[in-house]
Formats: structure tokens, C-alpha cells, sequence
């Protein structure tokens, strides 16, 4: 910008020079034209050198890099881990001991009265009346086996009484029994058999003539229950 400057300059001073002898008018008319020259050249003079001295509003272009290309391993096919499950340990099944029923003595008691256990005062042997009734005496074996057959209980006791209390022999048919004729048994005979009264005793006979023991049952199942009846059907006197 320096240099530009003081050429015009000179310039300027060498046409003043050149034409400093002329005529007035003509001197204002270019002095006029040289300050508008001179202006103008100052101003693209100064354009100029400001131009080269701004920085370049471009900015530098950055280096390019190149793209490098990254092979990416495919992943090795790895075999699933595998697990192994110890089985759990399952306890063997308990057995289910069933408690016993605390009906049970009840059912046995209700069994004992629906078997007769008693002994047939007409077949019992001298043994089974040692072993089966208490305190019982050879004397008395002789008594019981002396008055048979026996047809009736009332005969029984009545034999029998002649040596012991009338309780005692209430003891006795405890374990022994007179069988029973369906269509012969008196009263007294008839009520050894399970569930049998003096009132059902008399309808049985009322009944009488029964065909067989079957028939004779089938009244009596009208007013005793079926265990007692199977008890009673043991007393009776085999057809």
C-alpha cells in the first residue's frame, strides 16, 4: 500500500508542474478532475493492499484421511456350556401306618355277642366244663352231666339247684345253654336267646307251628337286630 501511495503522489506533482501555467479556469477544471483521480486511486489502492493483508476467510482444507476398513471377526461358533442338573432326591413314600380305630373294642364286644360262646349243656364234655367255667368241681361236672338231656333252662335250674344257690346257677348259664325247640321251648327256654323278652317270647309262640328254623328266624328278625338274630340262630335245636 506504501508503494502505490507515492506514485500517485508523484504523479500529482508532476502534472501541477505540467500545467501550473495555464489558464485559471482550465487550471480548476483538471485540478478538480486530478483530486477525483486521486481519490479514486487512493481508495482501490487501499482496497487492495487491505485485501491482501485480511486473512483468508477460506479456512484451510483439512487433510483427508483415509478410511481405513476394519474387518470384524465373525464370532467362532462356541458350543452351548452345558449344564449338568444333579437330580433332586425325592424320599422314598412313607407307608401310612393306619391307627387302629378306637371302635374296635366295641366291634370285638358286638362280635362276642353275635357268636354264641356258650356251651350245649346236652354235648359239652366233662374238659370243657373244667376249663370254661371258674371254680368249677369235678362233684358238680357229675351233677350237670347226670340230669341230661336237658330239655328246658327251667329243668336245669331246678336240678342244679339242689346243690348250689339259685345266684350260683344265675352264674352258670353264663357259660351254658339248654338248645332251643322252636316249636317246644317254653318262656324261659325261649328268652336265652339274644334280644328275646318276655313279651317277644310270648309272640313267638303265638306263631307256633314255624315250618323250619329258617321261619322261625324270620319272626324273630322282626323284633331282635340282625347281629343278635345271627347269635340266636346257633341255640336252636338242629333239624
Amino acid at each position: 500500500m506504501k508503494c502505490s501511495t507515492s506514485r500517485v503522489a508523484f504523479r500529482f506533482a508532476a502534472d501541477n508542474h505540467r500545467y501550473g501555467r495555464g489558464d485559471s479556469k482550465m487550471r480548476v477544471n483538471l485540478n478538480t478532475g486530478r483530486r477525483l483521480v486521486i481519490v479514486l486511486g487512493l481508495a482501490f489502492s487501499i482496497a487492495a493492499c487491505g485485501g491482501s493483508s485480511l486473512p483468508p476467510t477460506d479456512a484451510p482444507d483439512a487433510p483427508v484421511v483415509a478410511a481405513t476398513e476394519v474387518t470384524v471377526a465373525e464370532p467362532a461358533d462356541v458350543p452351548a456350556a452345558t449344564v449338568e442338573v444333579e437330580p433332586a432326591e425325592v424320599p422314598a413314600p412313607t407307608a401310612t401306618v393306619e391307627s387302629e380305630p378306637t371302635e374296635v373294642p366295641a366291634r370285638a364286644e358286638e362280635a362276642e355277642i353275635s357268636v354264641n360262646t356258650k356251651l350245649d349243656l346236652n354235648e359239652v364234655t366233662e374238659a370243657e366244663l373244667l376249663s370254661t367255667i371258674p371254680n368249677f368241681s369235678n362233684r358238680m361236672v357229675r351233677e350237670f352231666l347226670e340230669y341230661r338231656p336237658y330239655i328246658s333252662i327251667q329243668q336245669f335250674r331246678r336240678e342244679i339247684g339242689k346243690y348250689v344257690s339259685a345266684e350260683q346257677v344265675v352264674e352258670y348259664e353264663q357259660y351254658v345253654y339248654v338248645p332251643v325247640d322252636v316249636n317246644e321251648a317254653d318262656a324261659e327256654t325261649l328268652k336265652q336267646l339274644p334280644g328275646v323278652d318276655d313279651a317277644v317270647a310270648a309272640t313267638l309262640i303265638a306263631h307256633r307251628p314255624y315250618d323250619s328254623n329258617a321261619a322261625f328266624l324270620e319272626a324273630l328278625a322282626l323284633h331282635v337286630p340282625s347281629e343278635e338274630l345271627a347269635a340266636a340262630a346257633s341255640y336252636l335245636v338242629a333239624q
